[in-house]
């Protein structure tokens, strides 16, 4: 792959004398990658939620996984902070890094996955008002981080980055697809809100996100497909971000069935028939050419571990994505009746969990032994 180089900038500032630990600081090369983290974390409990399972003890899984995502979203949150007080040259040089900025996506979806869990998931441990106030507070925030990224990453990879022709990669999706989870998760609080305009307004809006995402993301993926036929598989330590691309059609999927369900009493009956109808016609063309590219990917992962694919925290990417794909199946299963869509979602939720594992293990493993605080070459 063509190496990425971004426009020169200013030289970066000396580390400040308050900072401790100096340049080689403990959290000095922790990037907006790390959220990856927790989103794989929150959509277990997530799309297990979403399935029409009733096993004993499962509810009582997901809230310990749900609690989990929140504990790893606050430190996360505390530390990328300290980052960029103590560290505020290298956070430049993430931002003016086009491998790097499109990461910051993944703050924004951060915040949304532990806020819909939340109230999906964490209000029977802390109750449905604080449920309710946390989920309002995190899709809010969430909404406006993934909005704004999905405008700023774009610019930056414009006018301050430089970006060789075929260089294109899944990871570009990232701020893109934000908005998206946006519109997916934001029907869980329309019923909160109150009767008329309030709740229409959230119903359109979330459409519009849907639309925001949806039509960049279809600018960026022939630029992906491109790249892979022109010049080959991606390095193997972006392979895994093959899967990626699968966050878009999954998470699409999902919102058009979340809005379908909310529209009844909140748009005249024609208008919510016709949203009911698109979340089905939208929906399967989609999971069907998800179910394609997850092919296309698994073949290609396979290849890359072959030939020795490393563990790196591109790993992540196989879970989120996934995620999106069981909580599209699960909403294409309510929309239609079929078991054949629960199927489905319960096997790729399975994938999942055994993603989220290996991912968890092989993190927590390169943790201990300080392989992952570290400077990483890029790849090629």
């Amino acid at each position: 792959m063509a190496t990425l180089a971004h426009a020169p900038s200013r030289p970066a500032a000396p580390p400040r004398p308050s900072d401790p630990a100096g340049p080689s600081g403990p959290v000095r090369h922790l990037g907006p990658n790390w959220y990856a983290t927790v989103m794989g974390t929150a959509i277990v409990a997530n799309a297990g939620a979403a399935l029409p399972l009733a096993a004993p003890g499962l509810r009582t899984a997901y809230q310990l996984v749900w609690a989990l995502s929140g504990l790893l979203l606050v430190t996360l949150l505390a530390a990328r902070t300290v980052h960029w007080l103590r560290h505020t040259d290298q956070a430049r040089r993430h931002l003016l890094d086009p491998a790097v900025a499109p990461f910051y996506g993944c703050l924004s979806m951060a915040l949304l996955a532990v806020g819909g869990g939340t109230l999906t998931v964490g209000r029977d441990v802390i109750g449905g008002p604080a449920a309710l106030a946390t989920d309002a507070v995190l899709w809010s925030l969430g909404t406006l981080v993934g909005v704004a990224g999905a405008a700023a990453i774009p610019y930056l990879m414009v006018t301050r980055h430089r970006i060789e022709p075929g260089s294109a990669t899944p990871v570009w999706l990232l701020p893109l697809v934000a908005p998206m989870v946006s519109a997916a998760l934001g029907p869980g609080l329309l019923p909160h809100l109150p009767a008329g305009q309030a709740r229409q307004a959230m119903l359109l809006g979330c459409y519009a996100l849907f639309g925001m995402s949806l039509l960049a993301t279809l600018l960026v993926l022939p630029l992906v497909m491109s790249r892979l036929i022109h010049h080959g598989p991606l390095p193997l330590a972006l392979t895994p971000t093959l899967f990626l691309v699968l966050g878009p059609l999954g998470q699409s999927t999902t919102a058009t069935g979340n809005l379908a369900d909310v529209a009844p009493g909140v748009v005249d009956a024609p208008t919510a028939h016709a949203m009911g109808a698109f979340a089905v016609l939208y929906g399967i063309p989609v999971t069907g050419f998800a179910l394609l590219w997850l092919a296309l990917a698994t073949a290609l992962v396979v290849r890359a571990v072959r030939n020795g694919m490393p563990f790196a925290m591109t790993w992540w990417g196989f879970t989120f994505p996934l995620g999106t794909c069981v909580t599209g199946a699960a909403g294409l299963a309510r929309h239609t009746g079929l078991t054949a869509f629960t199927w489905l979602a319960v096997a790729l939720y399975a994938l999942l969990v055994a993603a989220v594992a290996v991912a968890a293990a092989r993190t927590a493993s390169g943790l201990v032994h300080g392989r992952l605080l570290t400077p990483v070459p890029p790849a090629r």
